[in-house]
């Protein structure tokens, strides 16, 4: 059983290109790239099913002679589990630009300051991190002008006395 060259390059490319695609921080790349991988899986088992033969209804062909039923099946699943992942992302699309009026995944303050604990030594794996009070100044990067804004505490207020004095 020999598959034809030209597909198997395009399975190739169509897995690559999806893999790449689902790399991005956008939501519409990451959706593409989902669409991607299920045409180039949907390729996969048709070349994988061997050649094409007579329809797979009994008595119309020789049994030797009918296509796998099985493969399309499968590709008929396929399709189904790619249409309903689909759906799912694009509800998720959908949610993320009513909210934020952008599809791009942004990094939480929480995920770097987890990454600086673990980097630090603190802790030998993330489950046991403790990741109440990471949005305190001391876990943020003093430098990074994105830490500064969410990480920081306001300023204690000083209360005064009547005659105008402040107190600590």
């Amino acid at each position: 059983m020999t598959s034809p060259i030209v597909l198997l390059a395009l399975i190739g490319v169509l897995y690559a290109a999806g893999v790449y695609l689902i790399l991005e921080r956008s939501l519409t790349r990451v959706l593409l790239g989902i669409l991607v991988l299920g045409n180039a899986t949907n390729v996969l088992v048709i070349v994988a099913g061997g050649r094409a033969g007579a329809p797979p209804l009994v008595g119309t062909a020789p049994e030797a002679e009918m296509s796998d039923a099985l493969v399309q099946a499968l590709v008929l699943t396929a399709i189904v589990i790619t249409l309903g992942v689909t759906a799912f992302l694009l509800a998720l699309i959908h949610r993320t630009w009513t909210l934020e009026r952008e599809d791009d995944l942004t990094e939480d303050v929480e995920d770097r300051s987890v990454r600086r604990r673990l980097e630090r030594g603190e802790q030998e794996d993330e489950e046991e991190l403790d990741t109440t009070g990471c949005e305190n100044t001391s876990d943020t990067d003093p430098e990074d002008p994105d830490d500064q804004d969410a990480g920081s505490a306001p300023a204690p207020a000083r209360a005064t006395t009547a005659a105008g004095e402040a107190t600590r």
